[in-house]
């Protein structure tokens, strides 16, 4: 029997990312799992474990340490591991003006959001093409469809994932590797209450879908050869109004949908 697959999940401890690591789990991948919350993570893992058969490595770490890409990449040589799937899930978002938000906390945003993303992407993309096999499962929102007034940093981080995925699943085509970008509206999970959107129109207007709905239609894209994927009709349509309309019209109703709070 070959061995299974390995898919590492960062931002695994809850919500989407711990959802994607079940999913994963369910169709016979072992996983590393990456967050800051070990315990959570470590009851993941005993779980998923029990109910599937499947490795978990658990790493406590904080991606907006500096060298932790680095860190990371030598503790799972360390231990012998070599990434089959990578899933840049780890994320956040904040609202309010972008003059008044913290700046050193904005500038971790993009840290998580962006470079964290490409570095990882980076450091165990290659590998995967040198096997000619594997994909990288990224994270983004249906935030990347249009600017975000009063959440400005957080849609831009969004929109480069967008653009950075769609990129890459063209040069990698013919190699094996797949790609996906998975795009969630409002979802079931922390991140509302971190951004502060629980109280905002978007979240009030609009049911949140379940975070393991978000993560199967994910994983589905994924192993059945990648591309951008929205989940919900009601955010398909979102994205493509946004995409129709005037780029102005789309960031003032964006602005309605999040007012400062």
């Amino acid at each position: 029997m070959s061995p299974r697959p390995l898919a590492l999940v960062t931002g695994a401890s809850s919500g989407i990312g711990a959802h994607l690591a079940t999913v994963l789990a369910e169709r016979g991948h072992d996983l590393v799992l990456v967050a800051r919350g070990v315990d959570r993570m470590e009851a993941l893992g005993e779980k998923l474990k029990a109910a599937h058969g499947v490795a978990v490595h658990v790493v406590g770490l904080d991606l907006t340490s500096i060298g932790a890409g680095a860190r990371l990449e030598a503790e799972l040589a360390a231990r012998g591991l070599a990434v089959d799937v990578l899933v840049n899930n780890a994320g956040f978002g904040l609202r309010g003006r972008f003059v008044e938000l913290d700046a050193a906390r904005q500038m971790e945003m993009i840290q998580l959001n962006v470079t964290v993303l490409v570095d990882l992407t980076r450091r165990f993309l290659p590998g995967m093409v040198e096997r000619k096999r594997g994909g990288v499962l990224n994270v983004a929102s249906t935030a990347a469809f249009q600017a975000g007034p009063y959440m400005a940093i957080y849609y831009a981080s969004k929109a480069f994932v967008l653009s950075f995925s769609d990129a890459l699943a063209i040069e990698l085509e013919g190699t094996g590797v797949a790609v996906t970008c998975l795009c969630p509206g409002p979802t079931e999970s922390e991140f509302a209450n971190v951004a502060g959107m629980s109280d905002s129109p978007l979240f009030k207007l609009n049911a949140p879908m379940s975070a393991e709905e978000v993560a199967q239609q994910g994983v589905v894209s994924l192993l059945g050869g990648g591309g951008t994927v929205i989940p919900g009709f009601a955010n398909k349509l979102g994205a493509w109004g946004a995409g129709m309309a005037p780029r102005s019209v789309a960031a003032r109703l964006a602005a309605k949908m999040q007012p400062p709070s």
